[in-house]
């Protein structure tokens, strides 16, 4: 059989090429070259391109055989992402790959405005030597306002603190508790504002953040504060910036993204207070190497017919980033749930609760579905064939959202009815801010467990003495136990949920079960998703 086409329509690193593997016919083309780039997405199942290729409707048209359209990099401004979804093709990006280059170039135009060093780099090259004309400011005990405590915001925080800064961060979708782990004080946009020495931004571009450093934020800052604006053209209002610069309202900025790009007009690039740089945000050698890595390992995912974690547009739609740790939470509960079942599934529910309930979470159907039938059916189970198993097998599946969840934060709960009517659930949450992946529910009983690779779920009678003898057990034959739940629920059982280091063979399993009287005894092993 030939091998999928994998076109790179522009220059990619070899160790993307390497990350693809063997199984592809990894064919090149100038993408910025249209009549050529028509002619080779005829056979292409996936096309990798940067920010050149224009990815539009009437290029994917061009491609019929085209699964994803893979952007060696964040932005996706040159592809048509509906129009993408409507031919079935799946984007995906590399959102992480440049966090750590966007962040110290971050840093670099924050240390650049202190210090006036373009400023001065540029008059010593024309031959003047003017000490006094460059002097500057140290950070030490200034105020950095962080607008955006996200991943790039976090790591320009622990940056600029080893500098002696103080870290005000305004971001209203972050706790006080974790602010505080990132040594940031959570103030209001006005008191950051107010506050700041310098001020960087990093937000996503949406109607509600563009423009949201204007005219009005702008005056309220010191005249000796300078902004810094790494992260999207238009969230700082151009216009308003250049005026302030001009009437000396603050002391400088730090440019590095335009509304229009190149910049329609030069009132930033000519202006003596700014310091411009042409988008260098990810223009590293190792940024754009992971880029590239990472969408070569999205396309082999996608080809396979797995979920992609940096898919943008699955099933018609987004997976919101604060969906997407739970997708894998979901899997393992969806493997725990075939684990203790003894017989064919007739119907699934999946109910998710808590602040989950405000996101598109129909992904956890697919997830939970993987999970169960991974086990079950003899064919590989992808994400984009477990409903069609589902429904070859007659199970029913549902997806019930709720947002009052007096327990938890985020919870999911995976009931099924088996053939012999049997009802069985497990539940499961992402618990703290590492958002670790616990189970917190079998069949009713309460428990607290970090998934892990190996469990075994005992139902016994409840009675003094059992742990004891299935420990005792566990240590003659060198096996550690690194977690233990019990659960009472109302009657006369007890629920044991048992993580140990390694797989318990049968045999000893069927010796342990006589000792205790065990009503059930099963080994669930987990499968990282």
């Amino acid at each position: 059989m030939s091998k999928p086409v994998v076109l790179l329509a522009e220059q990619l690193s070899p160790a993307t090429v390497d990350a693809l593997g063997p199984d592809f016919d990894v064919r090149s083309v100038d993408g910025t070259d249209r009549p050529a780039l028509f002619e080779a997405l005829a056979d292409a199942s996936a096309v990798l391109i940067r920010s050149a290729t224009k990815m539009d409707e009437e290029a994917i048209s061009h491609a019929p055989n085209l699964k994803v359209i893979a952007r060696a990099g964040v932005g996706l401004d040159n592809v048509d992402i509906k129009a993408a979804t409507t031919a079935g093709v799946m984007v995906v990006n590399a959102p992480t790959s440049n966090i750590i280059s966007a962040a110290e170039l971050t840093c670099g135009h924050i240390i650049s405005l202190a210090r006036h060093i373009p400023a001065a780099n540029a008059s010593l090259s024309d031959g003047a030597w003017k000490r006094s004309s460059f002097t500057g400011t140290e950070l030490f005990e200034k105020t950095l306002g962080v607008i955006g405590l996200g991943r790039i915001g976090a790591l320009v925080a622990a940056r600029m603190q080893a500098f002696g800064m103080r870290v005000v961060a305004f971001d209203p979708y972050v706790t006080p508790a974790r602010a505080q782990q990132l040594g940031a004080e959570l103030v209001s946009l006005d008191e950051l504002v107010a506050q700041a020495d310098f001020l960087t931004i990093h937000m996503p571009k949406t109607p509600e953040t563009t423009g949201m450093i204007g005219e009005a934020q702008l005056k309220a800052m010191k005249k000796t504060a300078y902004v810094v604006n790494v992260a999207r053209g238009g969230l700082i209002d151009e216009q308003a910036l250049a005026a302030a610069l001009e009437a000396g309202e603050i002391a400088g900025a730090g440019i590095d993204v335009f509304t229009q790009e190149p910049p329609a007009d030069d009132s930033l690039t000519r202006q003596h207070r700014a310091v411009v740089t042409p988008h260098l945000g990810a223009s590293t050698a190792e940024a754009q190497e992971k880029a590239g890595v990472s969408v070569a390992k999205s396309v082999k995912l996608a080809l396979e017919g797995d979920l992609v974690p940096d898919a943008v547009n699955v099933a018609g739609g987004a997976i919101d980033p604060f969906v997407r740790p739970g997708i894998a939470l979901v899997e393992k509960l969806g493997q725990v749930f075939s684990g203790i079942s003894h017989g064919p599934l007739t119907s699934l529910e999946i109910d998710v609760r808590g602040e989950l309930a405000e996101y598109d979470v129909s992904v956890y159907k697919l997830a939970a579905l993987k999970g169960i039938l991974g086990s079950v059916v003899s064919e590989k189970v992808s994400y984009v064939n477990a409903p069609i198993l589902a429904e070859q097998r007659g199970i029913e599946t549902r997806l019930n959202v709720e947002k009052d969840s007096p327990e938890f934060r985020n919870l999911t709960t995976l009931t099924g009815t088996l053939s012999d009517g049997t009802v069985l659930s497990v539940a499961g949450t992402l618990a703290g801010t590492r958002m670790v992946q616990k189970l917190v529910g079998i069949n009713g009983y309460e428990l607290d467990a970090p998934l892990a690779e190996h469990h075994l779920v005992i139902l016994y009678k409840d009675r003094p003495g059992v742990v004891a003898v299935y420990a005792e057990q566990f240590g003659e034959n060198g096996i550690n136990i690194d977690g233990l739940q019990v659960a009472r629920a109302t009657g006369e059982e007890a629920l044991s949920v048992v993580t140990v280091d390694k797989r318990v063979p049968d045999d000893l399993l069927a010796r342990i079960a006589g000792a205790i009287d065990a009503r059930i005894i099963r080994q669930i092993e987990i499968v990282e998703a």
